[in-house]
């Protein structure tokens, strides 16, 4: 992709969020379980249902992944963070309580950061002295 957009960006960390909630849990090391692992029969799974298991990620969606993350490091850390929640789907009611922002301050924030991203991966240099709005309206 030579020419990222708004959208893109924000499908990317969606993606990434969906990624490492589908990588399977970290455990410590040394514990383990002795017991055998039991064989279910035929017999003993009639009338149970199903267990449904996602997929694991494949190593091309984890590269994707964790490059999307990468690009997290590009704003500061709050702006960062209100955007991974935003990726995880976190309403914007307990976003606003963490930060202590109102809704509109918290969308203005989370659109700031997505342009900021479009902006570097579009090879521009971010302008420091600009407002947020000129970056957002930069980035469409």
């Amino acid at each position: 992709m030579t020419d990222w957009t708004i959208t893109a960006v924000q499908e990317r960390l969606e993606l990434a969020a969906d990624v490492m909630r589908q990588m399977p849990s970290v455990k410590p090391q040394g514990h383990f379980n002795a017991w055998p692992e039991y064989f279910h029969s035929f017999a003993d799974k009639v009338g149970q249902a199903p267990k449904m298991r996602r997929p694991v990620p494949s190593p091309r969606m984890i590269s994707e992944a964790d490059e999307a993350m990468l690009w997290l490091r590009w704003l500061e850390v709050e702006d960062a963070k209100l955007l991974w929640l935003r990726a995880e789907r976190t309403a914007w009611k307990p976003i606003c309580w963490q930060f202590g922002l109102s809704r509109a301050a918290a969308n203005r924030h989370w659109q700031y950061g997505l342009a900021v991203i479009v902006w570097r991966l579009n090879g521009r240099r971010v302008p420091k002295r600009r407002s947020m709005a000129y970056v957002v309206d930069g980035a469409k």
